[in-house]
């Protein structure tokens, strides 16, 4: 009888996160501010922009047991910040609990993801850098997932462009020498986990060293299907739930899918090998679609330092083939 309530509870029309976050705000978030705090709106941007299944548009029913519900962010100029910030937060936590029958419930790891906040501050905490990273070096050690974070959601308004030109200035993605250095580490990554060691550890019967090698196998072609889309990959909850909105290598997620449902037995063996290959083949045909690789080799570990041969930084280009700062 729970199962059956669960599904039908599942089945109802539910509000989307993000829109929950803007109803909200607009039913109470602009008196907030124009009652009390009119004349720093200028300075404010507003939405919901950072962790959680809502800010990616993935969240379902499930997601509602924690760290969902009201709520939105808004982002201060640092100066603006440390005059109004804790004011402001005073305000916003005054403001309804309940809307539209949903109460945010705050786990311990979830609390702080909405609020009030410095702009600087908030791009610092995940990426690292107060704003777009301003060299290759802050590019490379900037988290690819946390990058997610920071561009995922939607901005109702941004009122002094601070924010906005920040996230516009992520969005356009990494620039070249970076993305060539990541492309190379995920090629040679795929190659000694998947063409290389996955079915060494086959043949040794090392089905837990086989296991881990599918997987980072995995994890690496999902990240560089990701890069040649120029989409920054969410992390491992949400990476393959991400690739539904990929156009290009859209057919490679359900392979990726089908490999990672089999088992690491001798049986499943030979198809798992034949699916690692095919996988390779199409990312091999995609990099020489847009002219970073030439030939026909689907060994993917031996374009990869073509690939950072085409590095303008030296810096970048001499660092070990496999390194990536994510």
């Amino acid at each position: 009888m729970e199962l059956i309530v669960e599904i039908m509870e599942n089945e109802k029309p539910r509000k989307k996160g993000l829109v929950l976050a803007e109803a909200y705000f607009d039913k109470y978030g602009r008196d907030m501010i124009k009652e009390g705090f009119e004349k720093y709106e200028r300075y404010m941007a507003i939405g919901l922009v950072g962790e959680g299944s809502d800010c990616f548009g993935f969240d379902d029913a499930y997601s509602e047991s924690h760290d969902f519900g009201p709520g939105f962010c808004i982002w201060l100029p640092d100066d603006i910040y440390r005059q109004i910030g804790a004011g402001l937060m005073e305000a916003y936590d005054n403001l309804p609990k309940t809307f539209e029958n949903k109460r945010r419930v705050e786990s311990l790891e979830g609390s702080g993801r909405v609020g009030v906040f410095s702009t600087q501050q908030f791009y610092r905490k995940y990426i690292g850098c107060s704003g777009a990273p301003q060299n290759n070096v802050e590019w490379l050690f900037a988290p690819e997932t946390s990058l997610a974070t920071v561009t995922n959601g939607k901005v109702f308004a941004d009122h002094y462009g601070e924010f906005t030109k920040i996230r516009k200035d992520l969005l356009n993605f990494y620039p070249r020498d970076i993305h060539l250095k990541k492309l190379a580490a995920r090629m040679a990554m795929m190659s000694q986990t998947g063409q290389y060691n996955y079915e060494r550890c086959m043949k040794r019967k090392e089905y837990e060293a086989a296991y881990i090698s599918c997987a980072e196998f995995i994890k690496n072609a999902v990240s560089i299907v990701y890069l040649l889309n120029k989409k920054y990959m969410p992390f491992y909850k949400w990476m393959f739930r991400g690739m539904d909105s990929l156009t290009v290598l859209g057919d490679v997620h359900p392979m990726l899918s089908q490999l990672a449902g089999l088992p690491d037995a001798d049986a499943d063996a030979g198809e798992k090998i034949s699916l690692i290959e095919d996988v390779c083949v199409k990312v091999r045909d995609e990099l020489a679609r847009q002219d970073i690789i030439s030939g026909t080799d689907s060994f993917l570990n031996n374009h990869a330092r073509s690939v950072i041969a085409m590095i303008s930084d030296e810096q970048i280009r001499n660092l070990p083939v496999m390194f990536d700062g994510k």
